[in-house]
């Protein structure tokens, strides 16, 4: 009798788990749906609507790290950086040999100015070497070298992301920002002819080349840089709004 009640509490407990596999199964399915929908909303710029469909989709999987990566650039699109690196480094926990989201981190820790921070999490970024697309941290490195002065350095990794992709924009802005900070103006100025060139309707290096003709007092060439800027930008857009003002200040 006891072998019997043993055997059956066994097939119970098997039962159970059976269900409970299948009930997990169907709700990781949803919250897969559910996040595709998210990133949609993300591609298209509406972070709001994406935020709200990430977190249901978390609720249903809160142990998946793609949805925790998707939800740290929905926090990014809000500007809470703050609480997207909380869920980068929850889905780093979850799947440590996650490197996009380890350079998502990066990414935010340079948006909150810790530069340091940023610079290491870019360099293990580096560190795999079958990540697709290392012109992304090298030039992110760049930045934060650039924000902290260090010239030589961060042309150093402008020009090795340029190298991995050539005509790489934020490579390219990179340097005529660096050129420009650095008081070198004539050459920012023939750096970013030659590049608009090549991709005339790419607006930050308009309006590079507005900040540097300010920069040398050559106003009239600022001026109708700027105007170059308000007719590529999207309207209500920070470029936008920008170019809006200089014109103001300058005319």
């Amino acid at each position: 009798m006891k072998t019997k009640l043993f055997i059956l509490i066994c097939i119970c407990a098997v039962m159970a788990s059976c269900t409970s596999t299948v009930q997990t199964q169907k709700q990781n399915k949803i919250a897969q749906a559910i996040k595709k929908e998210g990133d949609v909303f993300q591609a298209q710029g509406n972070y709001t609507a994406a935020l709200s469909k990430l977190l249901e989709a978390e609720k249903l999987a809160p142990d998946d790290p793609y949805i925790q990566n998707s939800l740290g650039l929905a926090y990014m699109g809000k500007e809470r950086d703050d609480l997207a690196i909380q869920v980068f480094n929850k889905a780093l926990a979850l799947k440590p040999d996650y490197t996009e989201a380890l350079n998502n981190l990066g990414v935010a820790y340079l948006r909150e100015k810790k530069w340091d921070i940023a610079i290491k999490t870019f360099n293990k970024v580096l560190e795999d070497m079958t990540y697709p697309t290392p012109h992304y941290p090298l030039a992110n490195i760049g930045w934060a070298q650039l924000e902290q002065n260090n010239y030589p350095i961060a042309q150093k990794y402008f020009l090795k992301a340029l190298r991995e992709m050539p005509g790489f924009i934020k490579a390219i802005h990179g340097l005529a920002q660096l050129y420009i900070r650095s008081g070198q103006t004539d050459r920012a100025i023939a750096y970013l002819d030659k590049n608009i060139k090549r991709s005339p309707d790419t607006v930050i290096f308009h309006a590079d080349l507005a900040q540097a003709y300010e920069a040398c007092d050559r106003t009239g060439h600022a001026i109708k840089a700027w105007q170059v800027v308000m007719q590529l930008a999207p309207k209500n857009s920070s470029l936008y709004h920008k170019a809006e003002q200089r014109l103001f200040e300058l005319q």
